[in-house]
């Protein structure tokens, strides 16, 4: 681990080391300033929840707030553990430069770069109202890490989630019914996404509670893997 000077969007430079990865605790490698998170975006976890749920002809937009960023090895703490709380692995873009109304095809140029996300959701909460962010805003629901990862195609990446050590979703990015570039064209034509800001592109099938004492683990190819523990509130 080396120190460094500057920003990760204009650029770093490389300072003295400082000591190695076990020395230190890693953070949540960006404090976004807002979540923009896109449900249902996987064929096989439409219907996973609800049997009834029509593929959507549109992304369903979310947003889960900053107070819920924690890092890699950081505590979940499930506020409502009689609750069933889900882990949900899914691919996170972390944007590079002001982006408003960009077209698919200049998409990835406003991209910094990619990490792992676990868009964790108390299930019995989410679906009692009409919008999601109760269910998905608590604090301690939002593990990114354990990096940003550069010059990945987004397009064509594994993705897989562990809980205790067994595979419990297992996909690649290619069934995303809503591609990272039409992602960012659609949401850049609502809002602004400064840099910094991340989007979540949505969770493959195989999503399952999660519960005191467990270790869920999200690993996305040429990321790495993002593993977090998991508590009750106190």
């Amino acid at each position: 681990v080396y120190a460094a000077s500057g920003d990760v969007f204009s650029g770093l430079t490389k300072g003295e080391a400082v000591g190695s990865v076990d020395d230190v605790t890693l953070l949540a490698p960006i404090e976004p300033g807002k979540v923009v998170a896109i449900g249902l975006n996987y064929i096989k976890h439409v219907t996973e929840n609800n049997p009834d749920q029509k593929v959507p002809t549109e992304p369903v937009v979310f947003m889960k707030p900053p107070s819920a960023l924690i890092g890699p090895g950081e505590q979940i703490e499930l506020a409502y553990p009689e609750n069933n709380i889900d882990y949900e692995a899914e691919l996170c873009i972390v944007i590079g430069k002001t982006t408003r109304r960009v077209k698919q095809d200049d998409a990835l140029d406003y991209v910094l770069g990619y990490t792992c996300g676990n868009d964790v959701s108390d299930r019995v909460q989410q679906f009692a109202g009409q919008q999601w962010i109760r269910g998905k805003g608590h604090d301690t629901y939002l593990p990114l890490g354990p990096c940003i990862a550069t010059d990945l195609d987004p397009g064509n990446l594994d993705i897989q989630s562990r809980l205790n050590g067994e595979v419990r979703q297992n996909d690649n990015t290619s069934g995303l019914i809503f591609s990272v570039p039409f992602l960012i064209e659609y949401l850049s034509d609502v809002m602004t996404l400064n840099p910094g800001d991340v989007i979540m592109t949505g969770t493959p099938h195989g999503v399952g509670a999660m519960k005191e004492g467990d270790t869920i683990e999200i690993e996305i190819e040429g990321i790495g893997v993002l593993s977090n523990p998991v508590v009750n509130r106190d």
